[in-house]
């Protein structure tokens, strides 16, 4: 599913415009990317939930040329599934 089709079952389901829709989800992402920065994580409960992880640094291998690199340490975003939504998935 792309973000298209996400806007429009989005509208269709709550019956509001696609650009209201679309509205919604940006300011959903945009206050998750700003509490996973400020906090460090953001959950819903029954959907599940995000946090920041730091990733250490590791050596890894260039597959086309076989040589070592280096990967530098970085934070990345971990996303942990509510039960609600594993069951509905099983």
């Amino acid at each position: 599913m792309t973000k298209a089709d996400l806007v429009s079952v989005m509208a269709e389901e709550t019956g509001i415009t696609k650009a209201a829709a679309a509205d919604a989800l940006e300011v959903f992402m945009a206050t998750v990317a700003q509490e996973l920065k400020k906090n460090g994580k953001f959950g819903l409960v029954g959907f599940g939930s995000f946090s920041v992880v730091k990733r250490k640094a590791r050596t890894g291998i260039n597959p086309q040329t076989k040589k070592s690199i280096k990967i530098p340490a970085k934070r990345v975003v971990k996303f942990r599934p509510g039960k609600q939504l594993s069951d509905k998935v099983k």
